[in-house]
């Protein structure tokens, strides 16, 4: 499966976990968040639920600094404000980039599942059933190994995402949900720190996360 820090893959890894054996694989691209992401990744999987029936993480690279310039948000390492649209943190083609190198490290082991964690409400081109189901077909064509590329937590919103790994017992102040983050706390004025604030306050769970700027309310 995709796992990065992030709360929604960290929940969906402890749900696969509870079911076999899972393989995550960690995708770098060359975007500012990424060492943040994967200090805070290997701690996570470190703890329970995950020791014993995860893989050794596996570390991919696929750059796209030959795509965005020095001058990109997500190069600097500045995200957009706390309450801008989704739209402004689009980074075009990111499930392409992350589905094709993790499917030729599948055709290379003989495994035929790909698991990522894309919500409901997703508005992204790359993130529709539609896209996952062709991109499956495509690359199962032209690796000539048959992959199903599965979105098990496609019908949840972020607060029943939260309220399943409450009940799975996943650390949450081991994930790391930010395009900015502060030496490996939450920035607090991202709009990833937000949707986080948010869904946590509506699922009824205190968030353990901490923060380097207190959140705009």
């Amino acid at each position: 499966m995709l796992l990065s820090a992030g709360l929604d893959s960290a929940v969906l890894a402890a749900a696969e976990a509870r079911r076999s054996a899972i393989h995550p694989i960690y995708i770098s691209t060359g975007l500012a968040w990424e060492s943040d992401e994967r200090a805070v990744l290997n701690r996570l999987l470190a703890s329970s639920p995950y020791a014993g029936n995860v893989e050794r993480l596996v570390h991919l690279s696929f750059t796209v600094e030959d795509l965005y310039p020095d001058t990109h948000w997500a190069r600097r390492g500045d995200a957009p404000g706390f309450d801008t649209p989704d739209e402004d943190v689009y980074l075009a083609g990111r499930n392409i980039v992350l589905l094709s190198k993790a499917a030729i490290y599948c055709s290379q082991h003989d495994i035929g599942r790909i698991a990522l964690g894309p919500l409901a409400g997703n508005p992204f081109p790359d993130a529709t059933p539609q896209f996952f189901s062709t991109m499956g077909a495509a690359l199962s064509m032209g690796l000539g190994h048959t992959l199903t590329i599965d979105t098990p937590f496609a019908h949840m919103r972020k607060s029943e995402v939260i309220t399943l790994g409450s009940e799975l017992d996943v650390p949450f102040a081991l994930t790391l949900s930010c395009m900015s983050p502060q030496q490996g706390l939450h920035c607090g004025r991202c709009s990833k720190c937000r949707e986080r604030r948010d869904a946590f306050a509506e699922a009824g769970v205190v968030d353990p996360a901490r923060y380097a700027a207190i959140p705009i309310r």
